[in-house]
């Protein structure tokens, strides 16, 4: 897990790196606003603890900025302003917690906890959809330009790892350790069957195809 940590008094910036890196996290650390706001829209973070008063740009207003680029990485505020107004002020700026200053370790890290269990729960997929395509992962209907499809276990497995690597060359060992569970290569042509399968399910009848083979490197799938 990737934090980031936006916060401009270097003792408490040190205090939170040395506990989180120790819990396991891997920790950034942005000592004004601006860079916290470079950071948080160019990093890939699960979560950000953001220091509400910062040089140039204040905690609220990289708060605000964030929200309005639609990131959406969970932020917990941090603040020695603790009055209820105060509170509200960064929860209604996008914040999805606040923990005044002083603060406890461990009450900031069950906070942060809380925060990723949350955003684990509210990113749990249940269709996935690319061009006339969808999946619905919960029934395990399958439907193209609202035409159903039938697939076994094993194409639907299959169908569902592509989509979520949708656009990309996905390669036989790849496919083979993520359908099938093989850390090896049983030198069959079991790929090649369940593609043309799923290539004839999923492609006849539409004039673009979907499904393709990428000679030499894999297969892909892309809405067109």
């Amino acid at each position: 897990m990737h934090i980031l940590i936006v916060e401009d008094d270097d003792e408490t910036a040190a205090y939170m790196q040395k506990g989180l890196g120790e819990s396991g996290y891997t920790v950034d650390r942005a000592a004004t606003g601006r860079d916290g706001l470079f950071l948080a829209t160019s990093g890939n973070f699960d979560a950000i603890i953001m220091d509400r008063m910062l040089p140039g740009l204040d905690g609220l207003a990289v708060l605000q900025a964030l929200r309005a680029a639609k990131i959406t990485t969970p932020v917990l505020i941090l603040s020695a302003l603790g009055q209820v107004d105060d509170r509200v002020k960064g929860l209604r700026a996008g914040g999805d917690d606040y923990l005044s200053k002083p603060f406890a370790f461990s009450e900031l890290l069950a906070r942060i906890e809380a925060l990723l269990r949350r955003r684990d729960v509210a990113s749990v997929e249940t269709r996935l959809t690319l061009g006339d395509l969808e999946v619905d992962l919960l029934s395990r209907q399958v439907r193209r330009a609202g035409k159903p499809i039938d697939l076994q276990p094993r194409e639907f497995r299959l169908l569902e790892y592509l989509m979520r690597h949708a656009g990309q060359v996905v390669t036989r060992t790849m496919l083979l350790e993520g359908v099938w569970d093989y850390h090896f290569d049983p030198q069959t042509n079991v790929i090649d069957v369940h593609i043309s399968r799923l290539r004839q399910k999923l492609d006849k009848g539409f004039d673009k195809p979907m499904l393709h083979t990428m000679r030499g490197a894999g297969y892909s799938i892309r809405a067109g």
